[in-house]
């Protein structure tokens, strides 16, 4: 109870911080109001036509970029960094992958708008840097049509949608703590075929993972797999390209928002049939509720034991 209400203080904070600072920024109380309820829960949703890019301003991009990486980091760290625990967080591997990943997309893709745009160095760092956030996050702000931008960075925008936020976050995505445990079960596995007789375990903030956490991690992979493909041969009866299928259906399983070409930032998936809407819906309320739930209304055991609970329950 008392660690929920910290919880609930540290975002609330955060949400009244971010309108302070938009309204300094020249946003009216209602529009800053707005946007800092879908920063800090990682909602997305703006007030304007064009998201965030209809301001223009530098000031409000960098302020909504450092509010969306903070609501993209779990929230017990948080919790632990106003508890001046800051040696716990800095240490955190979640937290460093985390940080790492955006710094690394970001320099990249700055490098490459650098040289194949006409932007300058500090707006290719800045549009590099929000896009990266927004789409690590599942934010979904925009300040610039990505699908204007060479395509190859689409493919790295594409990665980005897929790990994620960190876990205990309002962000979406597989999360970066399942991908940290798989990048080293992978590791584990290559070095015991090396070394076949030799005892690895997986470690995680200096401590070993179990081994049904691990199993659950790649059961929860295979489930994901399974999913994604199966809505993306779904909706592929739409005659849709490949690129707005794949990324129509990875920014809805992943609660990203904006995905790639027809999905892109400048579309909608208006132009959908009535069917694939309803796999879309599926796929949004499956990735938010981490699938299993979602998939356990589907599982005939769990019809029988709410049939039989009921039947016990009427004859009192």
């Amino acid at each position: 109870g008392i660690t929920a209400k910290w919880i609930w203080s540290i975002y609330t904070s955060l949400t009244l911080i971010l309108v302070v600072l938009l309204m300094l920024g020249g946003m009216n109380w209602f529009d800053s109001v707005c946007h800092a309820f879908a920063t800090t829960g990682t909602g997305g949703f703006s007030t304007k036509q064009a998201s965030v890019a209809y301001y223009n301003s530098p000031y409000i991009e960098y302020v909504i970029s450092v509010f969306m990486f903070i609501s993209g980091i779990n929230f017990t760290l948080l919790l632990l960094f106003v508890n001046r625990k800051f040696k716990k967080v800095i240490d955190n591997a979640e937290l460093k992958w985390y940080f790492w990943s955006v710094a690394g997309f970001t320099a990249i893709i700055a490098v490459v708008l650098y040289y194949t745009s006409p932007m300058g160095a500090e707006e290719a760092f800045r549009k590099s840097l929000f896009q990266v956030i927004s789409l690590h996050t599942s934010t979904g702000f925009a300040t610039d049509d990505y699908m204007l931008w060479t395509p190859v960075l689409w493919g790295l925008l594409t990665i980005v949608m897929v790990i994620g936020a960190c876990a205990g976050s309002t962000g979406g995505g597989i999360k970066v703590s399942r991908v940290i445990v798989l990048f080293k079960t992978m590791i584990k596995e290559l070095h015991s075929y090396i070394h076949p007789k030799s005892i690895r375990k997986v470690n995680l903030d200096g401590k070993p993972v179990e081994h049904e956490i691990v199993r659950s991690i790649n059961v929860y992979i295979v489930t994901f797999v399974i999913i994604f493909a199966s809505s993306v041969f779904m909706v592929a009866f739409d005659g849709k390209d490949l690129v707005t299928n794949f990324t129509a259906v990875l920014t809805t399983i992943n609660n990203m928002g904006p995905g790639l070409a027809e999905v892109g930032p400048a579309g909608n998936f208006s132009s959908f049939s009535v069917f694939s809407k309803f796999v879309f819906m599926f796929d949004m309320l499956a990735g938010r509720l981490e699938l299993f739930p979602l998939l356990i209304l589907f599982h005939p055991s769990a019809w029988k034991d709410l049939i039989s609970k009921r039947a016990e329950a009427r004859k009192f």
